[in-house]
């Protein structure tokens, strides 16, 4: 009853507005950001299958190398939400040191990135016609590594500092340059392939240089790099760091375990690979949710209005909720369909729709989970965010696929509900920790 009395009519609406505002803006960058990924593979797939594999695996690379800016960025809005609030002085210092610090790592980075690809091929085992193809394509990514951390970490301060329809509109120029760009480079001129990453690169650099005009007022005040605000970024930011490469460590063994099933262990494994992609369309919305919820939260704690962003967090993740199992339902009712678009194979789209049918029920639970913990990133907790995901994966979604889906015999449909199992007790554990309300009062 105590928290449902925080709940008034009144200041229900207001959060509710509010919450939406800033998560419906969030959704279009979201997928601008899957169109400008889906854009080169399907570039690259009408070259051929070696092109297509070929950027699958530098995307895989650089992958790692934006990890840190990501991590960061989630620091930056945890910090500058609240200073935007509180401090509209403090939120120029921390953009102004935080971008400084950007473009250093990310260039940097890149510098790293092309001097040892060459060597980073040559341990790496592919096929080499593959090989040979992905050596210009992580060459030119690398060189443009900086630019996509200052866009990465700018649309963070855009986020916070209330501009996050300013976001969305360079995320949407970003996305229709890279296409334009894709087709003119790749078809039209003798760069062939390499077009692919040189039409992100300058798609991307066209992002920054409009971010860098929306931001220009803000980054071009009194210039104070204060070296305690990006520790405190840092701080927050990397326990992100440990959570994504641990996800990807553990997403890479669930792999090696579908692998090991002694019948129809490829077929199961492309319908996996077709569920997830079936499934980044929940995720999108998601996450994009996720996002908006760190700076709702952080908004309101800057302006020292704890019960304000207590219920704002958990506004949003019921707002996610009802989407979420909106476009649950849908993909349940195409799942036939949807997975007969992506393979042929009799097999591979009988246990594709098995899978949908088996991860769909844990989606708003997903939805709620991750939700949360945006708030809970918001207000600086990406410490408890780590350990809860990390446990949930790596404590009960990995030992339990594997003891029940190959030790058992149970096959493919105990992996789908072990990973089930996580999400339902990562949901548990982070509305326990949500409902503690002890991160409120962490500064």
């Amino acid at each position: 009853m105590k928290y449902i009395s925080l709940f008034k009519n009144r200041e229900l609406q207001a959060i509710a507005v509010k919450s939406w505002d800033i998560s419906w803006p969030m959704i279009f960058i979201m997928f601008f950001e899957f169109v400008i990924n889906l854009t080169d593979v399907y570039i690259a797939g009408k070259l051929g299958r070696e092109y297509q594999a070929a950027v699958g695996f530098v995307s895989t690379l650089y992958f790692i190398f934006v990890v840190i800016g990501n991590a960061l960025t989630i620091g930056t809005v945890a910090v500058t939400a609240r200073q935007f609030a509180s401090d509209r002085q403090a939120f120029a210092d921390s953009a102004w040191s935080i971008t400084v610090t950007i473009l250093v790592l990310g260039g940097l980075l890149g510098v790293f990135g092309l001097l040892f690809s060459p060597l980073i091929l040559s341990i790496i085992h592919i096929p080499r016609e593959v090989k040979e193809v992905a050596g210009p394509l992580l060459e030119i990514y690398a060189a443009s590594l900086v630019f996509h951390y200052f866009l990465i970490n700018s649309n963070g301060l855009m986020r916070a500092g209330d501009m996050i329809r300013k976001s969305m509109s360079t995320m949407a120029v970003t996305a229709l340059s890279n296409i334009i760009l894709n087709f003119i480079l790749v078809f039209h001129t003798p760069l062939g392939y390499r077009g692919i990453a040189l039409s992100t690169a300058l798609s991307v650099l066209l992002g920054c240089i409009l971010n860098y005009l929306h931001l220009g007022p803000v980054l071009r005040q009194k210039k104070t790099f204060s070296r305690e605000n990006v520790k405190r970024i840092a701080v927050i930011g990397w326990p992100a760091v440990l959570l994504r490469g641990a996800w990807q460590l553990g997403s890479t063994v669930l792999f090696l375990i579908i692998g090991s099933l002694p019948f129809h262990s490829v077929e199961t494994l492309a319908a996996f690979t077709n569920g997830m992609r079936i499934e980044s369309a929940i995720f999108l919305p998601a996450f994009a949710f996720n996002m908006a919820n760190a700076v709702i939260v952080g908004n309101y704690l800057g302006q020292k209005k704890t019960d304000d962003a207590f219920r704002a967090g958990l506004i949003t993740a019921f707002l996610s909720v009802i989407v979420i199992v909106i476009l649950t339902l849908l993909v349940v009712l195409n799942a036939g369909q949807l997975s007969r678009f992506l393979s042929n194979d009799s097999i591979v789209v009988a246990e594709s729709i098995r899978y949908i049918y088996i991860s769909m029920i844990s989606e708003p639970f997903m939805a709620w989970a991750v939700v949360l913990s945006g708030g809970l990133n918001g207000a600086g907790d990406t410490r408890s965010v780590m350990i809860i995901v990390v446990m949930s994966l790596w404590l009960v979604r990995i030992p339990l696929a594997y003891v029940l889906g190959i030790t058992a015999g149970l096959g493919a449909p105990a992996i789908w509900w072990a990973m089930n199992a996580s999400i339902f007790l990562h949901a548990l554990f982070v509305t326990r920790r949500y409902l503690q309300r002890n991160w409120l009062y962490d500064e």
